[in-house]
């Protein structure tokens, strides 16, 4: 019934830097952008990212503000994940950007995992399968 997670959905105030961020420094290709007019919000500009299969929508309300800061956990949704080939060369790769991690990299048995965040502030998660 069920077959896989279609997109994942953020909403941003600055489209053309997350696109770029997503696109030059993750490694996404854009494979749509629409302009919707009409909704509730107003106009809703939407870039269409893809990375191995998987599909982030970068969706942009001109009229957008961002909501309060959290601190510490909260229901809801927490993070992207990505998994790298290579934690130290993904994050010399990043460090290459002026990118650094929040968090990690620390090794587990199985795994590694660092965190960055994207320019509004987003956490994803790379995760290296030992």
């Amino acid at each position: 019934m069920f077959k896989r997670i279609d997109h994942i959905e953020l909403v941003t105030g600055r489209l053309e830097e997350t696109t770029r961020f997503y696109t030059d420094v993750l490694g996404f290709a854009v494979r749509a952008r629409d302009r919707v007019s009409g909704t509730p919000l107003g106009p809703l500009d939407l870039v269409y990212l893809d990375l191995g299969g998987t599909t982030v929508e970068l969706m942009c309300y001109p009229e957008a503000r961002p909501g309060p800061a959290s601190r510490g956990e909260r229901l809801g949704y927490r993070m992207m994940a990505l998994e790298v080939e290579d934690m130290q060369r993904a994050l010399a790769h990043l460090a290459a950007q002026g990118i650094e991690p929040v968090w990690g990299p620390k090794q587990r048995e199985r795994y590694a995992r660092a965190e960055i965040r994207d320019p509004d502030g987003n956490h994803i998660e790379l995760r290296q399968w030992l």
